[in-house]
């Protein structure tokens, strides 16, 4: 059945590319589809794998294909060919060289390519929704698709709940992988909140994340998202003060001291039900055997190789990790170390240019254009991936296909909208760049 699909797929591309090439005034939907597509292709069954392993305990089981792909590769076929390179792509094709490179410490290398070829699906979708973006149409169209798809799970988490769900997870199984997803929804939208009030619909975004996070009950989620909301309206405020921005983050401040209280209700249930052990700091055992790992291994062990290796070898039991499955078969809770561990010093590297590389652009073409209201856009999407980023220290979930297409269409969205703006053309060029149809000039200070 899944080749079936495969080929039914690959069937219409032709006719997707020359429908979309022929009519491009139909981009906004196209782009709807895409920011809808990571929330409903696991629910929907919209994604295949040619190459399955699915009793491998690493993070990455097989050799993936889904709708996100397909719609990447009609967006990119259907643009002319002079436009067909974006910028900001270059950091994941490095990392990913550097993901090929570990298989040479493994004896099973199949695995690693699994997350291989899952990051040159990550750098596809980056070209292809920076390509889109340069439409003006395509940002605020891209963020639809995302708020509808976020505001699907905040119904579904409040089923959850209904149903007596302590920590509910949406359709993606766990509520702390749910929490990382809103920040890829929540500040954009806020962020054309602060811009306009043109775009009322942007205000389910904020409200589906916020929802979200008391329902999930993660400690994490809940204390992050409340410190990027601080700081996209610090941010936003600093680069360009105006009355409806101190408007709406004094509204802010006050949705932030109302929903404290639900919070603490939330995380009260949690701990009630699954109270916090004393004597036993799994974190730290994980993290001890990452490090023990990285220091036996500088190259890394092999990426997508960290639970087998852990518990084959002996790192595990030495760093005190305790010896039941859901133990023994979890990753260390950190992006970073897993990063290392996994693909050594110089994936390490890799990740963390990866993260800060998208956000130093946006932030510095926000700044370069102040009186450009696409640049609020720019700051929304600089303090999405900041705080993935941060949240990132805490969990390893960002390795997960779902947070990198989301990943993929932040950074998208910056190169796009930056080169809408000139940030990499001439001086003149970036003076004649006008303001997006869709996003209109913000309010004067």
């Amino acid at each position: 059945m899944k080749w079936i699909a495969i080929l039914f797929v690959a069937a219409l591309l032709p006719a997707a590319i020359g429908w979309m090439r022929n009519k491009p005034q139909h981009l906004p939907r196209v782009m709807v589809a895409l920011g809808l597509a990571p929330f409903f292709s696991g629910i929907l069954h919209l994604t295949a794998s040619p190459i399955s392993w699915a009793g491998w305990p690493g993070f990455n089981k097989g050799l993936e294909l889904s709708i996100v792909d397909a719609i990447s590769v009609a967006l990119i076929a259907s643009a002319p060919a002079r436009t067909r390179v974006a910028h900001l792509r270059w950091p994941i094709g490095l990392f990913a060289g550097l993901v090929l490179l570990s298989a040479t410490q493994t004896d099973t290398p199949m695995p690693t390519f699994f997350y291989a070829w899952q990051l040159a699906r990550v750098a596809l979708l980056i070209t292809a929704v920076a390509i889109a973006c340069r439409d003006p149409r395509a940002p605020t169209a891209l963020l639809k698709g995302l708020v509808f798809g976020l505001g699907y799970q905040a119904l579904v988490s409040i089923n959850e709940r209904a149903h007596g769900v302590v920590q509910a997870a949406g359709t993606f199984g766990h509520q702390n992988l749910l929490g990382m997803i809103t920040h890829f929804v929540v500040f954009p939208s806020l962020a054309v909140l602060l811009a306009t009030k043109k775009v009322k619909w942007m205000w389910l975004g904020p409200v589906a994340g916020g929802i979200i996070a008391i329902l999930a009950a993660s400690r994490a989620t809940l204390g992050l998202s409340g410190l990027g909301v601080v700081l996209l309206l610090g941010l936003s405020l600093l680069r360009r003060s105006t009355a409806r921005k101190r408007k709406v983050a004094a509204l802010g401040v006050v949705a932030l001291a109302l929903a404290a209280p639900l919070a603490m209700l939330t995380l009260g249930a949690r701990f009630e039900k699954a109270p916090l052990e004393g004597g036993y700091d799994e974190r730290a055992a994980f993290e001890k055997a990452a490090k023990a790992m990285l220091n036996d291994y500088p190259l890394g062990v092999g990426a997508n190789h960290y639970v087998i290796v852990a518990n084959t070898r002996g790192y595990s039991e030495r760093a005190g990790v305790a010896p039941v499955f859901g133990s023994r078969s979890a990753h260390v809770h950190n992006l970073y170390l897993l990063t290392a561990a996994e693909t050594g010093y110089a994936g390490f590297i890799a990740i963390i240019i990866i993260m800060v590389l998208p956000v130093f652009t946006a932030l510095r073409c926000a700044w370069r254009f102040r009186n450009d209201p696409r640049g609020e856009l720019l700051v929304g999407a600089a303090v999405t991936l900041t705080i993935a980023a941060l949240h990132s220290m805490y969990e390893w979930i960002f390795v997960y296909a779902t947070v990198q297409y989301l990943y993929a269409m932040c950074v998208g969205l910056i190169a796009g909208i930056a080169q809408q703006m000139g940030f990499w053309g001439t001086p003149r060029r970036r003076r004649a760049a006008p303001p997006p149809e869709t996003l209109p000039a913000t309010e004067p200070a």
